[in-house]
């Protein structure tokens, strides 16, 4: 396996721990789900839907997100928001995230 190969290997781990704080970050305004994985692309997440659904419904049944469906448009969907939990939830989790930075940091 090569660096890039290596490299690439951990920076999609890196990511995937982020993607949950993205997410409740993002879901602070409801958003359905095809919109939300627009919004985390542009944001520098490429995230693929087969990964961010059960994603959702995972970060819903813990009660970090709620959903309801929009049925006044032709086509339904399904909107995700961040529960008051959740936005208690993502504070801790950037909290952590800080301190983990700041500790790497005096490592180097």
């Amino acid at each position: 396996m090569n660096s890039s190969d290596v490299l690439a290997t951990h920076l999609q781990e890196l990511r995937r721990g982020t993607v949950v704080m993205a997410a409740l970050a993002i879901l602070g305004t409801p958003t359905y789900g095809y919109a939300l994985l627009e919004s985390l692309d542009r944001a520098g997440f490429a995230v693929d839907g087969n990964t961010l659904y059960p994603l959702l419904r995972r970060l819903e049944k813990q009660g970090l997100l709620v959903s309801e469906w929009n049925t006044e448009e032709s086509r339904p969907r399904k909107f995700y928001r961040t529960s008051p939990e959740g936005r208690s939830i993502l504070d801790d989790l950037l909290a952590e995230w800080r301190e983990l930075h700041q500790s790497i940091e005096k490592l180097r």
